[in-house]
């Protein structure tokens, strides 16, 4: 888990450091017309912009977040490759806007899907950026795991920290 937050933690703020690089504030670079472009939009809310101008609040709420979720891990099916994948993309998602809010005041988004309406107005998903994505992709995964978990019964693939051998939990 921890190495899976650590790769998506410096991903994230690898392409962060991009686009602050070669982007200016509110600038943007099409990529493909009419449906995708790198953008520097700069966020002190939540999604979509919610709780806009509420960074503290939010970077408070993510230090939290990380506790809470570092405290129960053991409750979201770690002793499975899924949930221990899910909980590392959310770590390092969490970590990676945590970052942003403590270094930049902000979180960085510069991911832009969009479409243009015959009045040549565009509309589109809000930008957003890796740590973002991880962050959906980590719950994504957790729900599929905690829904196969139920499927089964709650029976599930056994934990191998209890159920294997001495020679395969140091990884040999």
């Amino acid at each position: 888990m921890a190495l899976i937050a650590l790769v998506v933690l410096v991903l994230d703020q690898a392409a962060k450091l991009l686009v602050l690089r070669f982007l200016g504030p509110t600038q943007e670079r099409v990529v493909v017309a009419g449906f995708f472009k790198f953008v520097h939009w700069e966020n002190t809310g939540a999604a979509w912009s919610l709780f806009h101008g509420r960074n503290d609040l939010l970077a408070a709420v993510s230090v939290l977040a990380l506790i809470v979720l570092f405290a129960w891990r053991r409750h979201f099916y770690i002793h499975l490759p899924l949930g221990q994948l899910s909980l590392g993309l959310i770590f390092g998602g969490i970590a990676g806007n945590l970052f942003d809010r403590l270094h930049y005041h902000q979180v960085i988004d510069f991911l832009r899907f969009y479409l243009i309406r015959r009045s040549g107005q565009e509309i589109g998903f809000p930008a957003f950026n890796v740590a973002d994505s991880a962050i959906c992709l980590g719950v994504g995964l957790l729900v599929l795991v905690s829904w196969k978990h139920e499927a089964d019964g709650g029976h599930g693939a056994p934990d191998r920290s209890e159920a294997a051998p001495d020679a395969f939990r140091a990884g040999h």
